[in-house]
């Protein structure tokens, strides 16, 4: 028989950023809290071997391509830069090592219980848990539940991953060298990231999309921006190709593929291929038909306005329900959530002000409606852009066109100039953004963004100029 725990207020399934996040705020809101998690180190999939440990790489990584091509311009002599992998992966993995204790760090200074193990719903008011290290399996009573459980691995059919030579994201953070040849199926944000971090490091990457366009759901007028700059980065291309399957072969993997419109079958030859296709909500044996909850044709959790399931005191957020599968995303919902469950308001996000990030080099970051959402919703707008070739700070760090790339792009409202999406590729714009997200937030115009200060000379300049462009139509500095 299960061993019983007392009774908690909420019992969290999940410890990654929105499972986490909830419980400590739950407990500072004087909730008794219990997390569960399967993985035995907090963070999710975000912090082991996500957004993080993916980071540590690409700012590695960039600062091996600096010193082979950057430096000399800036009158910088290096000889015989070499890459130590094992040296880099330490680094990556002591950061997430240090931040995943971080939490437990948390945890305990906020009161909130850990168990590890494997949960499922056992009742509207019953957790059971598995422990990892196989002791007696325990039920944990609560008032309510809240799935926090995320995302896996989308699978692609006759491409099996063994996380050696066809590797997911999961593998593709911890290769024992770097190959000469990747191939990258899938042209989003994983795939174009960790492919970045293995081009800089010396392998050919070719990325193989089904789609005609690289990132779908980037404003096309960026998008295709970004495939240009990606391209002069000597990254290749099969847009609008099918893969068919992959087979190993001697030390590599041959791929088949085929137009994505129908045609001739050709083979793509590769030491290592990572499938990046995309996530898919993780609810396995999590207990879900115990308690009668649904899930959508995607697989994922319904919910309403206060992310109630259809057991009333059984909550889910982030990955496992609509919208976009991001950690900040997931920490603003498991926020709301708990305090409504302490007995707050009924929760609001307001989805528009969440922003996204590409962080290649250049990073991409955009908050808000695309052009072609706009025309879609018959909004009428307008439009103003700025390219960082025109900005100071991005002319003075720059040497041979590698930091004066890209552009702030805006669109408003025709008629009150109501600040409706903001579009960056160019340095740092995962930091620049959030001006954009703050500004949809508080419903600010093109013209508040325009009349705004900027100190001089900054990057955050080209935001001003677009928004003087939008507001105006016309910047001053082009």
């Amino acid at each position: 028989a299960a061993e019983k725990e007392g009774a908690r207020d909420l019992v969290v399934i999940g410890g990654g950023p929105g499972g986490y996040v909830a419980a400590i705020k739950g407990a500072q809101l004087g909730l008794k809290v219990t997390v569960v998690e399967k993985r035995g180190a907090l963070g999710g999939t975000c912090l082991n071997v996500g957004c993080i440990p993916s980071k540590a790489l690409l700012h590695s990584s960039q600062m091996y391509e600096e010193a082979t091509q950057q430096f000399k311009s800036h009158g910088i002599v290096v000889s015989d830069v070499q890459i130590d992998l094992p040296a880099m992966m330490k680094q990556k993995d002591g950061a997430v090592t240090g931040l995943t204790k971080g939490i437990e760090g948390l945890f305990k200074k906020n009161k909130v219980k850990y168990i590890k193990g494997t949960g499922s719903i056992a009742g509207p008011n019953e957790v059971k848990v598995d422990p990892i290290d196989g002791g007696e399996p325990v039920s944990v009573s609560t008032k309510n539940i809240m799935i926090a459980t995320g995302s896996d691995v989308m699978p692609l059919p006759g491409v099996d991953i063994d996380e050696e030579r066809i590797v997911s994201s999961t593998g593709a953070l911890k290769l024992k060298e770097i190959p000469k040849k990747m191939v990258v199926i899938g042209g989003g944000v994983i795939g174009l990231e960790m492919g970045s971090v293995w081009r800089r490091l010396g392998a050919e990457v070719t990325v193989v999309e089904f789609l005609d366009r690289i990132c779908p759901t980037l404003d096309l007028e960026v998008s295709k921006e970004f495939l240009k700059i990606l391209k002069k980065q000597k990254m290749n291309f099969k847009l609008g190709t099918k893969v068919l399957g992959a087979e190993r072969v001697d030390d590599g993997v041959r791929l088949r593929v085929q137009p994505a419109a129908g045609g001739d079958e050709s083979t793509l030859d590769a030491d290592v291929v990572l499938v990046a296709i995309g996530r898919r909500p993780f609810t396995d044996k999590l207990g879900l038909d115990t308690v009668g909850i649904q899930t959508d044709s995607r697989g994922r959790i319904e919910v309403d306005g206060a992310f109630r399931t259809s057991v009333p005191n059984i909550y889910a957020i982030g990955d496992v329900i609509r919208g976009p599968m991001l950690a900040h995303k997931a920490e603003d919902e498991g926020i709301v959530c708990v305090e409504h469950i302490a007995g707050g308001p009924e929760p609001h996000i307001n989805y528009d002000a969440v922003p996204g990030v590409i962080y290649t080099d250049p990073e991409v970051a955009d908050v808000g409606k695309t052009e072609e959402q706009l025309k879609e919703l018959k909004i009428e707008y307008k439009k103003g852009v700025f390219p960082f070739m025109a900005n100071s700070r991005a002319r003075a760090n720059d040497v041979g066109g590698h930091n004066a790339v890209g552009l702030v792009k805006m669109l408003a409202d025709a008629k009150t100039d109501r600040l409706l999406g903001m579009h960056i590729i160019g340095k740092n714009a995962g930091e620049m953004i959030h001006e954009g997200c703050m500004a949809i937030e508080y419903g600010a115009s093109a013209e508040d963004l325009a009349r705004t200060c900027h100190a001089h000379p900054t990057l955050s300049e080209a935001l001003r100029e677009s928004a003087m462009a939008t507001a105006f139509g016309k910047p001053i500095h082009f």
